[in-house]
């Protein structure tokens, strides 16, 4: 029993750097007889990323690979010792060489930002920098980082991108490009994705971005529709009124929920900023608030300013309709969101315009046919003459 045991705990760890090489990713060979101790496959782009770590040296040798979108792309690996993001990274990059034919080189940037700036120094030490194109169409980095000392745990950050007359392109904005962040345990060979918190992101932003739709992109207009034409028939009155505060207040305070977790997205995405899209939703919940004030001056029907109020409330309150609509789209836009809801959008905007225009053209035919009538009554009582109440008063 005790020869079998010993068996069984050789083969076992004989089968550790296996089971930590697990994957897809232990067949892949390199040339010039490079060999690392673990691999992960990466959760998404298709990458893979091998290492070797000399906890003694902290020493990071490592080697990332993945298909470019398309031929002659480029394809970034790199950690961020400071976050989980873009922002950051200490990138390692594999573009075409200048000299063509084919082949790759490795540059270097550190990324401080969202953007890419030249190539420049990374904040730890980088060698042995080479690149390749596999057989099967992926790209290979390799290189030697040397790491503080003690570190155990890094986050990394992977890319793929285009590139076009010799420069690299801004790479998509799809969910697997935005996902493509994690963890990789030098120690223990783990590499786990923190696709979950970039997936709670995403749920975020599309929250906000629903709740901004419904509010300020359908809940307003509605509103509108009903205090503008509703009011018309002398049935619908105070009805109209009622369902056009309700959709108002309802609207606003949905709208302030979307205004509330755009403010906090901002705050996880520093360095990020749509300028235009932050400034035109703060007009909006600003001017949105504003209304919802003027509620409590608005005077009586018969009083003098009333006609200088309701100037203002239907000047303001279009306003905030427009450009919540405007913003909509451009919130669709950042969010890139498959074309099947920008649609589903326009259709449902367009069902409100196309009851806008019809009432539109409704309520002036009742309008001219009341002043129609209202003058055949006046001449008909008067016959042609000043009534003798203006007679009597001359």
């Amino acid at each position: 029993m005790s020869l079998l045991a010993f068996l069984l705990l050789s083969l076992t760890a004989a089968a550790a750097p296996a089971m930590a090489a697990g994957g897809a990713c232990a067949a892949e060979k390199f040339t010039n007889n490079r060999v690392y101790a673990a691999c992960s496959d990466l959760p998404h782009l298709g990458a893979a990323v091998h290492w070797t770590y000399d906890a003694a040296a902290s020493s990071l040798s490592v080697a990332f690979a993945a298909a470019p979108p398309s031929k002659g792309g480029w394809v970034a690996w790199g950690l961020n010792p400071t976050g989980a993001g873009m922002a950051g990274t200490q990138a390692l990059v594999a573009i075409p060489s200048k000299e063509g034919g084919g082949a790759y080189e490795v540059q270097t940037f550190d990324i401080q930002g969202y953007s890419l700036d030249a190539p420049g120094k990374l904040k730890f030490p980088a060698t042995d920098l080479a690149a390749e194109v596999a057989g099967d169409g992926k790209v290979r980095l390799f290189g030697t980082l040397t790491l503080q000392n003690g570190t155990g745990e890094v986050n990394q950050v992977w890319q793929v991108g285009p590139t076009s007359g010799g420069s690299m392109m801004p790479h998509a904005m799809g969910n697997e490009n935005k996902a493509a962040t994690g963890k990789l345990n030098l120690v223990t060979g783990v590499s786990s994705s923190s696709g979950g918190a970039v997936g709670s992101n995403l749920k975020k932003k599309n929250t906000h971005g629903v709740l901004n739709a419904v509010s300020w992109g359908l809940l307003l207009p509605m509103g509108a529709i009903f205090a503008r034409y509703l009011k018309t028939f002398k049935s619908a009155d105070p009805a109209w009124f009622y369902l056009h505060v309700a959709c108002q207040i309802i609207g606003y305070g949905v709208g302030v929920s979307g205004w509330a977790t755009g403010i906090h997205l901002g705050n996880l995405s520093k360095g990020i900023t749509y300028s235009l899209h932050r400034n035109i939703g703060i007009a909006v919940f600003a001017l949105g608030t504003l209304q919802v004030f003027a509620l409590f001056l608005r005077p009586k029907p018969d009083h003098k300013y009333r006609v200088y109020w309701n100037a203002y409330h239907h000047s303001v309150g279009y306003t905030v309709i427009i450009l919540g609509i405007i913003n909509i789209f451009k919130g669709m836009s950042i969010l890139n969101v498959e074309q099947k809801w920008k649609t589903g959008y326009i259709i449902a905007i367009s069902i409100l315009g196309g009851i806008a225009v019809i009432l539109e053209v409704v309520t002036w035919s009742i309008v001219l046919k009341r002043r129609k009538e209202e003058k055949k009554s006046y001449n008909g009582a008067s016959n042609g003459h000043l009534p003798l109440s203006i007679c009597f008063a001359q």
